[in-house]
């Protein structure tokens, strides 16, 4: 089911939240994107948000080989996300855990609804999510390094795909929760969108709110979302000029 938000009333960015990092509720924190950093990747793009660094790939539309996971009238569109063991302060194990697992399988769910992946029937369009560095955020992080990379690949979609995250901590309510919030605080609530539309594909809660907190939480997320959206577009923009 596509859930469809109408609300967006946007932040003021001027109340002081008391945040470690002196940024408003509603205030993101700085962001970098570039699409094409990569030669031999049919797209690709890198995102800093705070203090996370990811790198996102794409690869195909190619054959795919795999015959069980094969579509007769539509590409796959595969995910795997992967954290660097040094994008941490404590040494990350290398290889697949159950969080990226986990994330790989959100983030293809997410980008999924934006691609026309009618258009390669028997295909695989693959995915590839590095974290660098973490600072908290890194699976919105993703998927909208993600998007980009999409686009710089020429793969037709209706809408680039934006994540942002809102929640809770301190006992209020905030746009793009810090690593020391998201730990210590009380909820998360990430989200994917399709700008255009406003069409909902990911919508996660972790955490405890009331549903006024919810609400809020919902559309500060939305509005982090379609400030993202044109840096994504400004990205894309960089990259190819008029062309």
């Amino acid at each position: 089911m596509i859930i469809i938000i109408t609300n967006t009333n946007l932040g003021t960015g001027t109340e002081t939240s008391g945040r470690a990092d002196n940024r408003a509720f509603d205030e993101l924190r700085k962001m970098k994107i570039e699409a094409g950093v990569l030669e031999r990747a049919d797209g690709s793009a890198y995102l800093e948000i705070g203090g996370n660094k990811v790198l996102a790939a794409v690869y195909g539309p190619r054959e795919l080989f795999v015959r069980r996971l094969m579509q007769p009238n539509k590409a796959v569109l595969r995910c795997k996300y992967n954290m660097a063991p040094f994008s941490v302060d404590d040494r990350k194990r290398p290889g697949p855990d159950r969080r990226s697992v986990e994330i790989s399988k959100i983030a293809s769910e997410a980008l999924t609804p934006a691609v026309f992946l009618e258009k390669f029937p028997r295909s695989t369009i693959d995915v590839f999510i590095e974290v660098i560095e973490a600072e908290g955020g890194t699976r919105c992080a993703g998927i909208t390094a993600a998007s980009v990379a999409l686009a710089d690949a020429g793969i037709p979609m209706r809408d680039m795909v934006v994540a942002c995250a809102a929640g809770k901590s301190d006992g209020k309510v905030i746009l793009d929760l810090s690593e020391v919030e998201d730990k210590e605080g009380q909820a998360d609530v990430p989200i994917a969108i399709m700008p255009r539309t406003g069409e909902i594909t990911l919508l996660q809660m972790d955490g405890n709110l009331t549903e006024e907190e919810f609400e809020q939480a919902l559309d500060l997320a939305i509005n982090g979302c379609k400030i993202i959206s044109e840096k994504q577009k400004a990205a894309i923009k960089n990259r190819y000029g008029d062309e």
